[in-house]
């Protein structure tokens, strides 16, 4: 496994000053955004598209420094009713698929993305309950008109040019426990499967070990995202694990994300990496920092801290005792 992180987490830094930065913190990958959520400031897909002596810098900048990209990140919604946005990160991970087959890459890391009820609908609508049935309805009409239509169609195009897609589990999509994700990809074929983040599973109920071990039986953990959840059981009481406090307002809300080692402590983040090496899994552990409670550079070594001490680096060559 390579230590890695996701770099949208120093936006502020010019390109190769992040690298040197992550360098210098003993990192051996990164994730880096190419548009949506994300953003863009590390990577512009249209540049590097056009400009070919742009993206053999871009290139050479990575690998200069001993470095690789774990993955290239367009978190968007391609479903929603806003056909603007949906438009806009429709495209993004289109361009962003065909720079990471000419940079080498060969995981892409997004969201389901989530439409509305109808196809006049204004707003997404994320179906959490079977009944009363419209429910139901609603999320059937998504996956069946909507959901799957989509990914078949693009996840193919991915495929085309030997890149995977990895779709983060997060509340808010349609593709959000590990349940929904091997439903979508029995769907639409094997090139999709999970950029795993734990934070996520954990204000689910869902325990992340036995997700891993779900989704590394169907061989479809692509990426893995380090991020650390804090539940509030006293505030659970009060709101549930779908609490709508803003993330802003800690005090009230049920649940909020830490960095690694805040939320859970070092076993249980043993146990995932165990689980990861179980299930074959040996790529990067990319950081992504989102604790409010700790500033970036704070909350980035403390998990880079933590992180060394369980990850699991060397390959088993043989079992020497059997």
């Amino acid at each position: 496994m390579k230590l890695g992180v996701f770099t949208v987490l120093f936006a502020e830094k010019p390109f190769e000053e992040m690298l040197d930065y992550v360098k210098a913190a003993e990192l051996e990958a990164v994730e880096i955004g190419t548009g949506g959520y994300p953003g863009d400031a590390h990577c512009k897909p249209d540049e590097l598209l056009d400009h070919p002596e742009k993206l053999r810098s871009f290139k050479k900048a990575v690998e200069d420094r001993g470095l690789t990209i774990s993955a290239l990140s367009c978190h968007g919604n391609p479903l929603t009713p806003d056909k603007e946005f949906a438009q806009c990160s429709h495209e993004t991970f289109v361009k962003t698929v065909q720079l990471a087959q000419r940079l080498e890459v060969s995981v892409i890391n997004c969201f389901s993305g989530t439409a509305g009820d109808h196809d006049g609908a204004k707003y997404p609508s994320w179906p959490v309950a079977p009944w009363p049935n419209e429910y139901r309805d609603v999320l059937t009409w998504q996956w069946e008109n909507k959901l799957i239509p989509y990914w078949k169609e693009w996840v193919d195009y991915a495929a085309s040019h030997q890149v995977k897609v990895a779709l983060e589990m997060h509340g808010g999509f349609l593709v959000h426990t590990p349940g929904t994700l091997l439903k979508l990809r029995e769907a639409v074929g094997e090139n999709i499967g999970a950029n795993f983040d734990p934070s996520h599973m954990w204000w689910q109920g869902i325990d992340p070990v036995a997700a891993i071990k779900i989704l590394g039986k169907e061989k479809a953990l692509f990426h893995f995202h380090a991020k650390d959840t804090y539940i509030d059981q006293e505030k659970v009481n009060m709101y549930g694990l779908t609490d709508m406090n803003s993330y802003a307002n800690l005090q009230e809300r049920a649940w909020y994300f830490r960095t690694v080692g805040y939320g859970h402590d070092a076993k249980d983040w043993a146990d995932m990496m165990s689980a990861l090496r179980m299930y074959g899994y040996d790529g990067a552990i990319s950081i992504e920092h989102e604790d409010a409670l700790m500033s970036i550079e704070e909350g980035f070594t403390r998990a880079v801290a933590n992180l060394q001490q369980v990850i699991l680096r060397e390959p088993i060559k043989n079992l020497w005792w059997v």
